[in-house]
């Protein structure tokens, strides 16, 4: 693991590190922040999976979360969304490809090779973060926008063991039925759909739900909103009676701006669980 950067922030610190994934087979860039807690023994930790055409970089730049996250002494990762390098695969459009991992593990050509953001976020990573800081691995929770929601939502739900809390900002719900998701799971996974059920939040929440607290928020003037489906998440939600609050936000769209307002709900929310167990 290299070290590229460091700087205190709110107390703690924060950094940003790279290293050779053998999941990705390419190098790999994530960022941590430890609150100052982190001095004295190991803290919960909070994902952040970020959406299409992002870095590592976004959320812990724009997001605002070290701030909350320092307050209620939990730990950030903000791991990138997608392998890069000169031989990874790419496409033209800006949502299949580097940037547009989807956060599944790809069975299709070109880009199993490297396209395996699922086995490095919830395995890889999680192993490299755990022998190398201070962080108390059997306390995750998990959040992300967007893409990176419908990564979080698929993730906490596929593994309840592992994540304590799920939240999400405007989460894809409902790939399967919508462009965003049909494209990049044909092209990642094939076309047998019965493959990319287990990644639609909306099919594995009517299937098994997650043994946790759930919060979503989306905002009304989201301007992918009808390519989100958060109307299906929602009533999935209440057909099988989730522990969920879900709330569609007046006047919001789909930006960072977003983001940073609810990110202090968001790390609140996933403390609170995070330090009860």
């Amino acid at each position: 693991m290299k070290t590229i950067s460091e700087n205190a922030c709110f107390g703690g610190t924060q950094g940003v590190y790279s290293h050779a994934s053998d999941a990705c087979a390419c190098e790999m860039t994530f960022g941590v922040f430890l609150p100052e807690e982190a001095k004295d023994g190991p803290v919960p930790v909070l994902w952040y999976l970020s959406g299409l055409t992002c870095t590592h970089e976004n959320a812990m730049t724009k997001a605002g979360a070290q701030a909350w996250a320092a307050e209620h002494g939990i730990a950030l990762i903000f791991p990138d969304t997608s392998p890069r390098g000169d031989d990874v695969a790419d496409d033209e459009a800006y949502d299949l490809g580097k940037g547009a991992g989807f956060y599944v593990d790809a069975t299709q050509q070109p880009w199993a090779p490297h396209f395996q953001m699922w086995t490095y976020v919830t395995k890889e990573l999680p192993a490299l973060i755990g022998e190398n800081f201070s962080i108390d691995m059997t306390r995750q929770g998990i959040t992300g926008h967007s893409m990176g929601g419908h990564g979080a939502l698929t993730m906490a739900m596929a593994l309840p063991e592992q994540y304590v809390s799920v939240s999400a900002f405007a989460p894809i719900c409902n790939p399967t039925a919508a462009d965003w998701g049909r494209k990049q799971l044909g092209a990642y996974l094939g076309d047998d759909e019965t493959t990319w059920a287990a990644h639609d939040a909306t099919l594995m929440m009517e299937r098994s739900g997650f043994n946790g607290p759930v919060l979503i928020d989306t905002g009304t003037n989201d301007q992918f909103i009808d390519l989100l489906k958060p109307e299906a998440l929602a009533a999935a939600i209440a057909t099988k009676r989730q522990q969920a609050i879900v709330r569609l936000q007046p006047g919001y769209d789909h930006s960072y701006f977003f983001v940073s307002t609810f990110m202090e709900d968001h790390v609140a929310f996933h403390a609170q669980a995070l330090y009860a167990e």
